[in-house]
């Protein structure tokens, strides 16, 4: 079972998609030396938690399509195909690597103006790399395809220590097309 949460409004997404960071109280929304804008509907933090396990990644990609369907983000179906993948990917690496120290796992998906981030996180402390695959590996090549996805998107990806020991690996995509120069 998936649960979602709306996170607190004190979050916007980073101009370069990095992440949603906290905001200081006197901002009005706008990241530092940014002038305040109005939130757009579809701008906000949501995070999923479920248990690691296989069941979970159907799960959590259901969930994420809902939500940006259900928030209008505006999304070309390629960019919510590639980001789906992305969700399948990262919550089965979490499942099939992090489960044994970190039973739970959670998704979270910011959205703001012009980029949209999913991240999942566990409590394991092994922080992976993408392996470059042969062509005898049938596994593997989950974090290759993330970061093929996010590149093709114009996108970044990358993985980070959580405060607590685990981490976190998050993509950022443009909601806009990349542009092509």
């Amino acid at each position: 079972m998936v649960t979602i949460e709306r996170r607190g409004g004190d979050r916007t997404m980073s101009d370069d998609g990095s992440g949603a960071r906290a905001l200081p109280p006197d901002s009005g929304g706008a990241p530092p030396g940014y002038a305040a804008h109005t939130p757009l509907p579809y701008e906000g933090v949501w995070r999923f938690t479920a248990q690691a396990v296989d069941a979970s990644v159907p799960q959590a990609r259901r969930a994420v399509r809902e939500l940006l369907a259900r928030q209008g983000v505006p999304a070309s179906d390629d960019l919510v195909h590639g980001l789906l993948v992305i969700v399948s990917e990262l919550v089965t690496n979490a499942v099939k690597h992090a489960a044994l120290l970190s039973p739970m796992l959670a998704v979270e998906v910011a959205v703001g103006a012009e980029w949209v981030r999913v991240s999942v996180e566990d409590d394991h402390p092994y922080r992976p790399t993408a392996l470059e695959a042969t062509s005898g590996q049938t596994g593997g090549r989950g974090l290759l395809l993330v970061r093929e996805i996010t590149a093709e998107a114009g996108g970044v990806c990358d993985v980070e220590h959580t405060a607590s020991g685990g981490k976190v690996i998050w993509a950022a995509l443009p909601l806009k097309p990349a542009d092509p120069r």
